[in-house]
């Protein structure tokens, strides 16, 4: 630890003016996924900015030319909600307007060329806000078109504007799982439904007619696809528009108890009578597979089946190990791929060829894309072809290559090409170096090391982002940035949350370290939490400011302060009440947990019987059990570091309670502290005027206590 008069120098030699600041970031271009035509000649992707001088909002649609590299503007304004490649020729899409000519809270659904939307056809008008379009040709020249949509009980689509409402507002309820993240569940559920678009002259005409595949499937409880607040990555429509898959919750199980998923294939063309369950439990040759499943993808030959399955029942960050079935009803024949890797996969995209199925999966802080053939045996160990960066989707293109759109800490979008063998063949887009908000930000801004600690055989990594203008012979206040989760990980992602470069620009040097429970180094490390909140991850922290202290002699360690949401704010909340409290100057906690013994106000039970190993009963009253062992409110009487709180009134995971405890409790044991609430912001803070208070007021807390640059007092 440095002496106080030598940081006091330091900290008056930093600089007034920082690099990306808290409107720039959030002002940004926020990019969608690029999706190439069928041909691979061109790609769409949506941009979308905030200006904060108007308070309003934006968005247009982009056309990326894949061989010549050059971006035009392809459609200005916000109508165009969705858009699918499906037709005649490779330019052909149909797209959903996100309203109607009637004002009625429905949709229109267009078919028009990609190279001449103002000759777009309107098809239909349809009278509910269905979402989430994929289609597929047949030979006769039809379209068959899958969307999503609230559902009644009886199976029709709900439409909330149209809906009668209530002499009274009462909720009534007999079983649990009551709500879920930010909205009380009630009795319309998602319901995937299918249609005809029928050919004719070029053109399409649509009878009204839709199929429902999903409501009426009912056990202990009744199916719902998309589940709860997924979307469209739940189904899948087969190349040929001969087939559908979906999944839902396992109804067989109690909704807030269990974790475990089946998927179903029903003929297009028929209903949710004709549903044939892929997984069930038991039904494979993988018994052990019980767990949540994600992503049913048919292949480009429609001949198969791709899947993400766990095998936890009640554990939501298990294993993902990818499935292959037969799209055969008769015979699914499920497969594991490369079963024994160590790494959970969760997205995918199929080689045209269908013969390998490109995986991305968290590996060392980043999220990779990995080759997985289909003849990969239990023990293959798939090699990445990408490094750096997190992708947010990625296509095959018709040469083999995949075109990626990804993000990194210095960049809130990548878009290039890269070949099954990992090498780059055309970078398009990097948004550092297009948007004047991003101007300078590079990967020189970002480091990583490599810490021992006693929890674990292996070594655990931690990330460094540079301040701007950052020196290595000054020092600068450590910011400590402890992830959710538990399981998860700091990735080299870019984020619009806890975007690490725009606090490091505040003057710090930002440490953000990847503990037990953290994602990417081996299902062990991801398991270990379980049992262990107070212990593993809070010892491996300690190891982390240790090494920092020791090693990073830029870093003032005197003067550092400590942050984390969710998982990461109760570990603040631990922290308090231990020695590594007393190291930091100041804490912020964003919806984390301040007593676990009121978990059960949660929804997700799964969750905590998982982590916490059981259900809780009178026993979490008493020492060894997890929930009695792991509470900060044992350490109370140590609390002493300034702390401020956020809690969002719509947290329904971590109710606002917890929140309001902690701070009472800071407050009535004379911590100085601040509560910041947002009541109407869920987990996250998403609304951007909301999130320039969010970082405002964090700031003016931290740059206070730390002494950056003479902060006024945030009081």
């Amino acid at each position: 630890m440095r002496f106080q008069s030598q940081a006091a120098v330091a900290l008056a030699a930093l600089p007034t003016v920082f690099g990306i600041t808290p409107e720039l970031m959030l002002a940004a271009n926020r990019y969608g996924v690029a999706a190439p035509n069928p041909s691979g000649d061109f790609a769409i992707y949506t941009v979308s900015n905030y200006t904060f001088d108007t308070a309003e909002s934006s968005s247009h649609w982009n056309k990326l030319d894949l061989k010549t590299g050059d971006i035009t503007l392809w459609y200005a304004g916000s109508d165009i909600s969705e858009v699918v490649f499906v037709g005649p020729t490779p330019t052909s899409i149909i797209y959903i307007n996100g309203t109607n000519a009637k004002g009625d809270g429905g949709i229109s659904l267009y078919s028009a060329d990609a190279n001449s939307l103002d000759n777009a056809k309107l098809i239909a008008s349809l009278p509910a806000p269905y979402a989430g379009l994929k289609a597929a040709e047949v030979p006769s020249g039809d379209i068959h078109f899958l969307v999503y949509a609230k559902t009644y009980p009886n199976g029709t689509a709900y439409n909330e504007a149209l809906a009668s409402t209530a002499a009274s507002t009462a909720r009534i309820y007999t079983s649990t799982y009551v709500r879920h993240w930010d909205t009380w569940l009630n009795q319309e559920k998602n319901a995937v439904f299918g249609g005809v678009l029928k050919g004719l002259n070029g053109s399409y005409s649509f009878s009204g007619e839709l199929t429902n595949y999903v409501t009426g499937i009912c056990n202990v409880t009744c199916a719902e696809s998309p589940y709860d607040q997924s979307d469209e990555s739940d189904y899948d429509i087969s190349p040929d528009g001969s087939s559908v898959v979906f999944l839902t919750k396992d109804i067989s199980l109690p909704l807030a108890n269990y974790t475990a998923d089946v998927i179903y294939q029903v003929p297009f063309n028929g209903t949710s009578k004709d549903v044939v369950p892929i997984n069930n439990r038991g039904t494979t040759k993988y018994l052990a597979a019980e767990g949540a499943a994600t992503s049913p993808r048919f292949s480009p030959s429609g001949k198969h089946i791709a899947y993400f399955q766990m095998n936890g029942i009640a554990y939501e960050s298990d294993r993902n190990i990818l499935y292959v079935a037969n799209a055969d009803p008769e015979n699914f024949n499920v497969t594991a791929l490369a079963l024994d890797w160590d790494r959970s996969p969760d997205t995918m995209a199929w080689s045209n060829d269908s013969e390998t199925i490109f995986v991305a999966a968290p590996d060392l802080g980043r999220e990779r894309i990995f080759p997985v053939p289909l003849t990969a045996g239990d023990s293959y160990v798939p090699k990445n072809i990408t490094n750096e960066g997190v992708p947010s989707g990625f296509y095959a293109l018709p040469d083999g290559t995949l075109l990626v759109s990804d993000s990194k800490i210095w960049t809130s979008r990548d878009i290039f090409a890269v070949t099954p063998e990992g090498n780059v063949t055309k970078t398009y887009f990097q948004a550092n170096l297009v948007d004047p908000g991003l101007a300078g930000l590079g990967p020189e801004d970002v480091s990583e090391f490599y810490y021992s600690s006693n929890t674990s055989e292996i070594k655990q990594q931690a990330w460094i982002v540079y301040p701007e203008g950052f020196d290595e012979s000054k020092t600068y206040p450590l910011a400590f940035i402890t992830h959710g989760g538990p399981q998860g990980a700091h990735y080299n992602s870019w984020s619009t949350r806890w975007n690490f470069k725009v606090w490091a620009d505040q003057g710090y040097v930002v440490i953000a370290p990847n503990p037990t429970a953290s994602s990417g180094w081996g299902q062990n490390l991801t398991d270990a939490i379980q049992g262990r909140w107070g212990s593993y991850p809070y010892w491996d922290l300690l190891h982390v400011w240790d090494y920092v202290n020791s090693n990073l002699k830029y870093v003032d360690t005197e003067n550092g302060i400590e942050a984390g949401a969710s998982f990461g704010g109760y570990m603040t909340n631990w922290i308090q009440g231990h020695e590594l409290g007393r190291r930091f100057k100041a804490l912020v906690t964003h919806d984390g947990s301040t007593s676990t013994l009121n978990q059960y106000a949660s929804e997700e039970l799964w969750f905590m019987n998982h982590d916490f190993r059981g259900q809780f009963n009178q026993s979490g009253f008493t020492p060894g059990s997890p929930y009695y062992d792991w509470n900060p409110l044992l350490y109370v009487e140590n609390w002493a570091t300034p702390h401020f709180v956020v809690h969002n009134s719509l947290d329904f995971r971590l109710p606002v309670s917890e929140g309001i405890l902690l701070f009472n409790m800071l407050q009535t044991k004379g911590v100085p502290s601040k509560l910041l609430n947002f009541p109407d912001e869920n987990h996250w803070v998403l609304n951007q005027e909301n999130s320039l208070v969010w970082h405002t007021e964090i700031f003016k807390w931290i740059n206070y206590y730390s002494g950056i640059s003479n902060a006024s007092s945030p009081y």
